[in-house]
């Protein structure tokens, strides 16, 4: 037996059925806090700064490892040694 159950909601009401929490509220002051760290470095004219506000994991070391194991796993592929 199939039964097809079909509901005419909202995103919102459709958490508040399943009983999710309402994130809206957190989501908001997080992007205060990252526009408010983006600010005050841009105002400060350091590009470097900004992008550390805004992918605060990492930032510009992250994209050199991820690069890093593109380019060694690229390398791999041709069979040369991956550089260290």
């Amino acid at each position: 037996m199939k039964v097809n159950i079909e509901m005419d909601m909202t995103p919102q009401e459709a958490r508040a059925f399943m009983g999710l929490p309402d994130v809206a509220p957190m989501q908001q002051q997080m992007m205060e806090e990252m526009q408010a760290r983006m600010r005050a470095a841009f105002d400060a004219g350091d590009p470097e700064g900004m992008m550390r506000a805004w992918m605060p994991l990492g930032g510009a070391e992250a994209f050199h490892k991820f690069q890093k194991a593109l380019w060694d796993s690229a390398s791999a592929m041709v069979g040369q040694k991956p550089d260290k």
